[in-house]
């Protein structure tokens, strides 16, 4: 007859097991794919430049300054991260609200690491940059990974969100002062 195992032996075998099951969801959801809103994703412009791959990035567009900055192109819906040596760090594309600021340079005036966007949507890595007919215009993610544009019933908007994964890498490029161009 097989030995019986003390009650504590059957709660510690479940709770490993559980932990490691919730462990192994957890990493398939990181890996995973991550939801979008498909009926607004970003479209390119006509433009002569190619489609960014890994091994041709996007060019930072001329006449968006020098030095270590933040570019945003209205025209391609995307934004640079650009040090101090000219080089591009990351590009990504990005989903803009109702309200865009004018081309010029600005500085990221504040950030905040989390709230609920005007559309109801919880946003992380909130970097505000301009203000345009009462409306403050910052970059943002949503927190659940998912890459909707702001949008507010009819109402103004002035988020710019990214995917999780860019929002994080913006977060960490800019600190309050860097300087954001945007252009056309």
């Amino acid at each position: 007859m097989p030995a019986r195992l003390p009650s504590w032996a059957w709660v510690t075998g479940l709770t490993v097991g559980a932990i490691a099951a919730v462990t192994v969801l957890g990493v398939q959801a990181d890996r995973g794919s991550q939801p979008t809103a498909t009926s607004a994703k970003p479209s390119s412009t006509a433009s002569a430049q190619p489609t960014p791959t890994p091994s041709t990035p996007a060019k930072v567009p001329d006449g968006s300054g020098t030095g270590r900055r933040v570019v945003y192109s209205l025209g391609e819906k995307r934004v640079w991260l650009v040090d101090a040596s000219e080089a591009t760090r990351r590009t990504f594309t990005v989903w803009p609200g109702s309200v865009s600021p004018d081309p010029g340079d600005y500085t990221v005036s504040s950030r905040n690491a989390a709230t609920t966007g005007s559309d109801g949507v919880q946003i992380e890595h909130i970097m505000y940059f301009a203000a345009k007919d009462g409306v403050s215009v910052a970059f943002s993610n949503a927190v659940d990974g998912s890459s909707p544009p702001p949008a507010a019933s009819g109402g103004k908007t002035g988020g710019v969100r990214m995917k999780k994964a860019d929002g994080t890498a913006l977060w960490a490029f800019g600190t309050v002062g860097t300087t954001v161009t945007v252009v056309k």
